[in-house]
């Protein structure tokens, strides 16, 4: 495992890998890393839709490294693409172990999420999103 170079800004979300969050086997669970993703784009969805937004789909994730309890997760994101109600939001996933500082990319995913109104129906974005 080689410690790579993360994004330069700010992370859309931190937490840390808990007890609570493993298998049997005591490995990190990849349906918490998907959810922190999902959460992390979410937030990412909603500023841009300058609103609510929905998650439609989810392209293929390959998990690169294990996540172990006590992990520091960071999970940044960008806007890749918008058209007139949805947007697709490319996450990534970086780990660091509590004691060190090197980072290591865990996984990756495109999600797409459209904007959606009270009603939760398709809404246009904002003209300065697209």
């Amino acid at each position: 495992m080689t410690a790579m170079t993360p994004p330069s800004r700010s992370p859309v979300v931190r937490t840390i890998a808990m007890p609570a969050d493993t298998n049997p086997a005591g490995d990190i669970f990849g349906g918490w890393l998907m959810a922190h993703m999902d959460l992390a784009a979410g937030n990412v969805a909603t500023r841009h839709a300058r609103g609510r937004a929905a998650t439609v789909a989810v392209e293929a994730m390959s998990f690169l490294s294990p996540v172990l309890v006590g992990d520091e997760v960071s999970f940044y994101g960008d806007v890749v693409s918008s058209g007139r109600t949805s947007m697709r939001i490319h996450i990534e996933a970086w780990r660091r172990a509590r004691e060190g500082d090197d980072m290591v990319k865990v996984t990756e995913a495109t999600f797409t999420f459209v904007a959606i109104d009270d009603d939760r129906r398709p809404r246009p974005l904002p003209q300065t999103a697209q």
